[in-house]
């Protein structure tokens, strides 16, 4: 079995198990989603959807948080961990959102990827859920369920492997497959504990052997 092969099993498959895939951080707005984004380094999902309503609740839009004191957002958001640097990330981006961007949440990865404390990772989901373009989200996730399945080979580098699933996932199907990888990453292939091998339904066909 070919690469592309194996990926569109993995996708079909996938597609079946968790047919109602989508992001696990909650928002309304795209410049929300940018905000969240910034928090879930080295945080988990669950933890940033209840620090920002309480981010919201003092600072609820763009002006707010574009001209809120850097300390009083790290207050907020300092149980997300690195609270000092993402709070003035999140400052500045909001910043750059309404002196440059008229208010609007960019749609190119070049002019996302200015905004401060944006990388790849976080350009391309907001490209693939906010604006429904081509998207590859390289998370932890995804790169420990590609390395195992067999979709790469000991490659652990977000870019490399970003760079290696566009060779071989269809452009209409990466946003939602590295959803589905998250969704199967916390159910049955965790990384911090065995996975549960018994009861994935790509074992058949993962390279993984425990």
């Amino acid at each position: 079995m070919t690469k592309k092969e194996l990926v569109s099993e993995v996708i079909k498959r996938l597609k079946k198990e968790y047919p109602d895939t989508g992001c696990s951080l909650e928002y309304s707005d795209a410049w929300k989603l940018l905000v969240s984004v910034r928090l879930a380094a080295q945080c988990t999902d669950e933890r940033v959807n209840i620090v920002v309503r309480d981010l919201y609740d003092k600072f609820p839009d763009i002006d707010a948080l574009a001209d809120a004191d850097v300390n009083d957002i790290e207050k907020i958001v300092r149980p997300c961990g690195l609270g000092k640097s993402k709070a003035k990330d999140i400052k500045a981006c909001m910043s750059m959102l309404r002196d440059e961007y008229g208010y609007r949440v960019p749609d190119t990865m070049d002019d996302l990827l200015r905004l401060p404390g944006v990388g790849r990772k976080s350009a391309n989901l907001i490209l693939g859920d906010v604006y429904g373009k081509p998207a590859i989200v390289t998370d932890t996730h995804c790169i420990r369920l590609c390395n195992r399945i067999g979709l790469v080979k000991d490659e652990y580098d977000p870019a490399k492997v970003e760079k290696a699933l566009w060779k071989i996932v269809p452009p209409e199907e990466g946003n939602n497959l590295c959803h589905r990888f998250v969704d199967h990453g916390r159910k049955v292939c965790s990384a911090r504990k065995d996975p549960d091998c018994e009861n994935c339904c790509l074992s058949d066909i993962c390279k993984y052997k425990p």
